[in-house]
């Protein structure tokens, strides 16, 4: 059995085959919904009290727990933090090209 190994394009959204504009997209998605989820856990905070932190139902908080990210948008997960006073900071470069 012949196994191929493909250097990683350090977007695993990318890798699956994502159209590069949506993989960027739900990379970011991806990183803010884990620092919520930190929050969440470091501050030890039920769904009911995260929600009433960060300005929305305790559903909302259980979809983005369980990793649900079709369900947010980047403006979302950005008011999210900024509900519970987390300063989001972006930082933008040039795309590496891809083989």
């Amino acid at each position: 059995m012949d196994l191929k190994i493909r250097q990683s394009s350090d977007n695993v959204f990318r890798d699956l085959g994502f159209p590069p504009e949506e993989a960027e997209n739900l990379r970011v998605r991806a990183d803010l919904m884990i620092q919520i989820s930190k929050l969440i856990r470091s501050r030890r905070l039920t769904q009911a009290r995260a929600a009433d932190l960060f300005g929305v139902s305790q559903p909302r908080v259980s979809d983005l727990v369980r990793g649900k990210i079709d369900r947010f948008s980047i403006d979302t997960l950005v008011g999210m933090l900024g509900h519970a006073g987390v300063k989001v900071q972006f930082s933008l470069g040039r795309k590496r090209k891809v083989a």
